[in-house]
């Protein structure tokens, strides 16, 4: 989605402890109700509903125990978060919730080593928000006829944040309209996103290197607490 100028990355520093296990705590994913049933799992939590800000971090089931495989400040909608099942599409809120990583995007070809299938951005590449749209949160080329372009991202406008990017799995195999469309864990803009996930360059090619399809990465999504909290999903 459209990102927004709201320049945040003076709270960086504070957030990488957010996605930490307490003292003597089990990792997050064994404290997750549903961790999506794979052996791979990002993690991206921000310390309460208002933030913008918090930690993305992924891990992986090594000898039947979750462990850290790296962690990166994130970055999330200037509108905060918001739960999943009920968003509502433009108040740039990032939906919580378990989602899949169906694939990856990008301006600029695949890191070497990954493994997600990859789509490279040309200028004929669209993602379609446009509500009366048959391909409403779908990749498009070109833009049909029924998807109005002010209402979609031209993904090649985009050449910073969307370098490289996974889509996440919000509202996506069944779409409902006005939940919304276009959410991505993708590389840092300026400040705030319009509603997802993003990370530093550098994290985000760490991630698609790691990311094995074979063992169903997941992506969880929410607050330290509260009723958005990432445990719940």
């Amino acid at each position: 989605m459209r990102r927004s100028l709201v320049t945040v990355s003076v709270l960086f520093v504070l957030a990488g402890s957010v996605a930490a296990s307490p003292g003597g705590a089990p990792p997050l994913p064994r404290r997750l109700a549903d961790t999506g049933g794979g052996s791979q799992l990002i993690t991206a939590v921000a310390p309460d509903a208002a933030s913008t800000t918090g930690t993305v971090t992924w891990w992986e089931r090594r000898h039947g125990r979750w462990v850290e495989a790296g962690r990166a400040p994130a970055r999330f909608g200037s509108g905060g978060l918001t739960e999943g099942a009920t968003r509502v599409q433009g108040t740039n809120t990032t939906p919580t919730g378990l989602y899949g990583l169906p694939y990856a995007f990008g301006t600029r070809p695949a890191p070497a080593g990954t493994r997600s299938p990859y789509r490279l951005v040309n200028d004929r590449s669209w993602w379609c928000q446009d509500n009366g749209s048959a391909a409403y949160n779908r990749w498009v080329e070109p833009l049909p006829a029924d998807c109005r372009a002010q209402e979609s991202e031209h993904l090649a406008s985009y050449a910073t944040q969307y370098a490289r990017a996974l889509v996440i799995g919000f509202n996506y195999r069944r779409p409902v309209r006005g939940r919304g469309a276009g959410i991505f864990l993708h590389v840092n803009g300026k400040g705030a996103t319009a509603g997802c996930v993003s990370v530093p360059g550098a994290a985000m090619d760490r991630i698609l290197t790691w990311a094995d399809p074979a063992r169903r990465p997941h992506i969880a999504v929410g607050t330290v607490s509260g009723p958005t909290a990432v445990t719940r999903y």
